[in-house]
């Protein structure tokens, strides 16, 4: 049997890879600080990467091991973030494992739309920047004996997933019958569905042996515009919903007093583009009809945050984007 630990365990790209390779009939291991996710089929292993020697024992047994770790979004800058990709290698320096690292399209321009595995990264914030550098960090590792499986992602959602833009922005005010969508309805925005991010997690993983030491995917996921996302919300709520756009300027006057918001406000821009990952071979190796149908995703995500009444209510319709 095959094993995989997971780095990060709680989080939510964490929960939903653990869950796919369970399903996988691997065996899973995961790390964190405390089991609050509390999975089935999931051996916990208290630690914190932090300390080396900890992150060790978790990944003795692993033949790969995913880092589904993310700091806080307003505590990436000062080299905080370089700095525990740091720990997480020296804990795999000289393993051999595979590293899995999902990660985002914040290395781009806001001008760069089609976005390919070898497209130049050209960052337009200090995320993208920091993201940059951590990429660098991981090619230098897998030149050393560490094979590196870079999956890059758009905007994930998924059921009753926490700090995302589902739960913060779309639906935050849904108990007022009122959606609110980021940017200009006509524009397309890019979706991965995490289920489906973890079952592509294990179908790569099963053909490691076939990558190079350094490997970057790019996952396409979902593409759709503000109005498709919002007719298939729309068509699982059980009432239609008032649409408004997200109130940016108040968000940029409270953000001045807190600092996590004035992140998010910083990577606004990327409602206002069409970004699009785009991978041939990725969508080759995960074959036709991969993808859960864009509708159903959606509808099982908007009715985990229903009150009882209102998933009791919902029609069940879907849209197909």
């Amino acid at each position: 049997m095959q094993t995989v630990t997971i780095l990060g365990i709680n989080g939510r790209i964490g929960q939903e890879v653990a869950k796919a390779f369970v399903a996988s009939k691997w065996r899973v291991i995961g790390m964190g600080r405390g089991n609050r996710a509390n999975l089935k089929g999931v051996e916990f292993v208290e630690g914190d990467v932090s300390f080396p020697e900890q992150t060790r024992v978790a990944i003795a047994d692993a033949d790969v091991v995913v880092n589904a770790l993310n700091l806080p979004y307003d505590k990436w800058d000062k080299g905080r973030a370089e700095a525990q990709l740091a720990k997480v290698l020296e804990a795999l320096k000289g393993s051999n494992k595979t590293l899995m690292f999902p990660g985002n399209i914040y290395n781009y321009g806001a001008k760069q739309h089609r976005l390919k595995p070898d497209t130049p990264q050209n960052p337009h914030r200090d995320k993208g920047e920091i993201r940059q550098r951590m990429e660098k960090q991981l090619r230098i590792a897998s030149e050393q004996g560490l094979q590196v499986v870079i999956i890059r992602l758009h905007d994930f959602f998924a059921p009753g997933a926490f700090q995302t833009s589902y739960d913060l922005m779309i639906m935050q005010r849904i108990k007022s019958g009122i959606l609110q969508y980021g940017g200009d309805l006509q524009i397309g925005h890019g979706w991965a569905y995490l289920p489906d991010v973890g079952r592509a997690f294990v179908k790569i993983a099963d053909v490691r042996g076939e990558l190079p030491p350094f490997k970057n995917f790019h996952y396409a996921g979902h593409f759709a515009t503000g109005h498709q996302t919002i007719a298939a919300i729309q068509s699982a709520l059980p009432t239609l919903a008032k649409v408004k756009p997200v109130p940016w300027g108040l968000l940029k006057m409270i953000g001045i007093f807190v600092p996590i918001l004035r992140e998010v406000i910083n990577m606004q821009y990327l409602w206002d583009q069409p970004h699009r990952l785009e991978d041939n071979e990725l969508d080759v190796l995960l074959g036709a009809d991969f993808k859960t149908p864009y509708g159903e995703a959606v509808a099982a995500t908007v009715r985990s945050y229903l009150p009882e009444e209102g998933k009791m209510a919902a029609t069940g319709k879907v849209v197909r984007a």
